[in-house]
């Protein structure tokens, strides 16, 4: 099995379980919209986006690039979330979390292989659930509306200007893949912090 078919084996079910821990935790703080929406499963059909799920990722295998995409987005009212300004912070914050935890499961699963079970698809696959998430976490935590690290930003603005916020929120996505796509094509930046995010972690096995 090709390196690329292990990265996309990794990168669904890392990119369906970042979006439903935010369901989850903000379900725990009160907001059961998620749930409401039969959004807190893990059949990845609920959560799959044509492009951001499938297309996507392909795209970026066959272009030479890791395994980039999203999940359809898991709905969440912060309105309805018990502490909005301190709660939505732990909802947007839960993604990455999960997606640290999941490559710290691909690590173990590169040492398993390497000093137990020696075996080649072990590594392969622990390589890529490793790798995968710890982009995925990096990437989200960037404080960027409406990545998950923008919350940060959120956390310190006047309530008075949280609707306002919002909206420019809900409709920033294209502007961040745009310029995902603007630094990939036209410079190395992107590629230079990920091989650089690829050198360290390969460096925690050996």
């Amino acid at each position: 099995m090709s390196a690329n078919v292990y990265f996309f084996i990794a990168v669904i079910p890392s990119i369906v379980l970042h979006e439903v821990s935010h369901g989850y935790v903000a379900n725990f703080f009160g907001d059961p919209t998620a749930k409401e929406n039969h959004r807190l499963t893990l059949n990845p059909l609920r959560h799959v986006d044509p492009f951001g799920t499938v297309i996507l990722p392909i795209l970026f295998l066959y272009s030479g690039l890791p395994a980039f995409g999203y999940a359809k987005p898991v709905p969440v009212n912060v309105a309805r979330l018990r502490d909005p300004r301190r709660q939505a912070l732990y909802v947007s914050l839960a993604g990455p979390l999960v997606n640290i935890i999941l490559s710290g499961v691909g690590y173990v699963m590169c040492e398993l292989s390497l000093h137990v079970f020696h075996s080649s698809a072990l590594l392969q696959l622990g390589f890529s659930l490793g790798i995968v998430n710890l982009i995925l976490a990096v990437f989200n935590l960037l404080p960027i509306p409406p990545l998950d690290g923008s919350a940060v930003i959120e956390r310190f603005l006047p309530t008075h200007k949280l609707p306002g916020y919002y909206r420019f929120r809900a409709y920033a996505f294209p502007l961040v893949f745009a310029f995902i796509l603007i630094i990939s094509v036209f410079t190395h930046v992107r590629a230079t912090a990920v091989n650089d995010l690829e050198n360290w972690w390969i460096g925690l096995l050996f």
